[in-house]
């Protein structure tokens, strides 16, 4: 028994080369033709296949109703000659199929060439699927590219001071060294990042189909190329998101947000969901992380109790000199700083001429007691 023989469903049909040789280009080696008039439920299946076909693959010129209707009425001739032939069907059936058949025909022709029209006056307003490596191709920097595979976050220091907290299952490029008037970044996955102040040189973070822009704030971007939304939340400051140029409007639309307001973006449509009350949304309120829940006001708090409050929210270990350091408190404000300025800070306020040294989620403070 051949293979066709066995096909129920058009896309059956749409998914055998044999097949899509004998419509597009009129080759009929297996004897499709023949093969289609032995039955009229097989001939109305392969016509509607036929049609969807012929409609996924625009035609140069338009088809005419008259042509069309031409068209159906010599396959039907072709069907009921065939029919007559075998003497097994009733007139008045035929009449029934005839209606049945041309009005199925008729929905799968406005269903393909409705697709062709929404596709043709509307691509502006769908968007298509951007991927990591369309988006890190478009850059010519020479990029560093930082995965994590493990099942805990990790930081990432960047050349100007910017600090990203990489979720596991997320990637990260980046140039080793910012030149020119951007820093650019290109993000697969979940970030959050706390971007170094510089007015003169904006930050741009790439994630699937939108960019971010910023100059210096703290915000969170989850961008998984296996989901269907883009999710940007503020911790601080104010920042722009904007469709990526290669799926962009024509009218560039951009969102503006601010402290503890988000924005969901929907690839499929490229459409902007803004979100003034994170705490309203159920989504975003469980997906809230240490570093985006912890203060970091400190009046008169002990420094251990500072380190402690950085571990829990970057998810690092430090090292430093209980001893030296049990009887030193401090007064600072480290909320709207990356991580490396925090810890800066910290190390200038002991004083005593107090140090660290960072490797990876490893953290050394070097001190001998505070001022």
């Amino acid at each position: 028994m051949q293979k066709r023989n066995k096909y129920t469903e058009i896309e059956d049909f749409l998914s055998d080369e044999s097949f899509q040789s004998w419509i597009l280009s009129k080759i009929d080696n297996d004897g499709w033709e023949e093969w289609t008039l032995e039955s009229r439920q097989r001939a109305k299946l392969v016509e509607d296949a036929r049609l969807l076909l012929l409609a996924m693959k625009v035609p140069d010129q338009p088809i005419s109703p008259v042509d069309l209707h031409h068209a159906l009425q010599a396959t039907w001739i072709k069907i009921e000659e065939k029919e007559n032939q075998n003497n097994s069907t009733p007139s008045s059936k035929i009449k029934f199929l005839k209606k049945y058949f041309l009005s199925g025909i008729a929905a799968a022709l406005i269903l393909g060439l409705g697709s062709i029209w929404l596709y043709n006056n509307q691509i502006v307003t769908v968007g298509r699927e951007v991927t990591y490596n369309e988006l890190i191709s478009e850059n010519n920097e020479g990029l560093v590219e930082q995965t994590n595979n493990s099942d805990k976050a990790q930081i990432i220091t960047l050349s100007d001071g910017s600090s990203v907290l990489l979720q596991p299952n997320s990637k990260l490029s980046y140039p080793k060294i910012f030149t020119g008037n951007e820093r650019k970044v290109y993000l697969s996955g979940e970030g959050f990042f706390e971007i170094s102040k510089n007015p003169k040189k904006p930050f741009f973070v790439y994630a699937n189909e939108i960019v971010t822009k910023v100059v210096g704030t703290s915000f969170r971007v989850k961008a998984y190329s296996d989901q269907p939304d883009v999710e940007v939340l503020v911790r601080t400051g104010k920042v722009r998101v904007k469709s990526n140029d290669l799926v962009a409007k024509s009218d560039d639309h951009e969102v503006v947000l601010l402290p503890n307001q988000a924005l969901r973006f929907q690839r499929k449509d490229l459409s902007f969901n803004k979100i003034t009350n994170i705490t309203q949304d159920i989504v975003l309120t469980r997906s809230v992380g240490n570093i985006e829940q912890l203060s970091f006001e400190f009046t008169d708090i002990p420094v251990s109790q500072i380190f402690e409050t950085i571990e829990q929210a970057y998810l690092v270990d430090i090292d430093y000199p209980k001893n030296k350091l049990k009887d030193c408190h401090l007064t600072t404000s480290l909320s709207d700083q990356p991580l490396m300025e925090k810890l800066k800070i910290v190390c200038n306020s002991i004083g005593n001429k107090t140090t660290f040294e960072m490797n990876g989620n490893q953290i050394v403070i070097i001190s001998d007691g505070c001022n």
